[in-house]
């Protein structure tokens, strides 16, 4: 049984809790994808979806295979992914949005990928031996993911006259979100200094470059509104994870400790 959120949080170390938040934002963002899986438009959009469900599922596990080896409770990956509740999770509210239609997927992934690359790109030079590993090998999906994304975001944005109001009410709907992706705190701010941790603020023109580049092309505005709605970093969340964890984790509460 995992323990309470505050007990948890207070216990962590800060490297410990900031490679959960990075599993987390994958974990979340790849059982969205999987909810999509035999109800994409066509045959090829489901096997992508699952393929780039999969990626981010398995950026997940060497994140929480590092937390395992740092936590000092000894909870194994599928602990932390079945066994902590809402309150516990760290991962930003962007990933944790629902799907939506069509338009709201790909506007959800899009954002996410156009923070993942250079964050990815970035962290590969840090301290930490492990984290610079696991990012070299993840840096190489997220590209293949942000060039997808971008792509459908530009042929929905710049297509028909329902594709595009479809596509800018996700912008505006997603996009205080996305802010979150940015939350800088002094877990953060010490890893930061040490050189293991990515500066938020170091990714954001690289995100922002690429967002006004594929938004020119889809002709969609990029929302001038400050206003980012954060606190998932610190397991304030929307209500829509609330509904999503126990579709995830009820088969593995329900047969606690069962194996293939």
């Amino acid at each position: 049984m995992s323990l309470p959120s505050s007990m948890s949080l207070s216990s962590m170390s800060p490297l410990l809790t900031y490679v959960l938040r990075l599993a987390d934002d994958n974990l979340i963002a790849a059982q969205r994808l999987g909810q999509l899986i035999a109800s994409m438009p066509d045959l090829e959009e489901d096997i992508a979806v699952a393929n780039v469900g999969l990626d981010h599922l398995g950026q997940a596990r060497n994140f929480y295979q590092y937390a395992s080896d740092l936590d000092l409770e000894g909870r194994d990956e599928d602990q932390f992914a079945m066994e902590r509740d809402e309150r516990e999770f760290l991962n930003a509210t962007l990933v944790e949005q629902p799907n939506g239609d069509f338009a709201q997927t790909q506007v959800r992934q899009f954002l996410l990928d156009a923070y993942q690359v250079p964050l990815y790109e970035a962290m590969t030079a840090s301290a930490d031996e492990r984290l610079a590993a696991v990012a070299a090998k993840a840096v190489k999906e997220a590209r293949y993911h942000l060039e997808r994304s971008s792509a459908w975001v530009v042929r929905l944005g710049d297509g028909t006259a329902e594709s595009h109001e479809r596509t800018s009410r996700a912008v505006d709907y997603l996009w205080p979100y996305a802010g979150d992706l940015f939350h800088r705190d002094d877990v953060e701010s010490e890893l930061v200094a040490a050189g293991v941790a990515v500066d938020p603020s170091m990714v954001r023109p690289s995100y922002e470059a690429v967002v006004a580049d594929v938004f020119g092309r889809a002709n969609l505005a990029v929302p001038q509104d400050p206003y980012a709605r954060t606190g998932g970093r610190t397991g304030f969340h929307t209500e829509h994870l609330g509904h999503l964890l126990p579709e995830m984790q009820s088969l593995y509460r329900a047969h606690p400790g069962a194996t293939w």
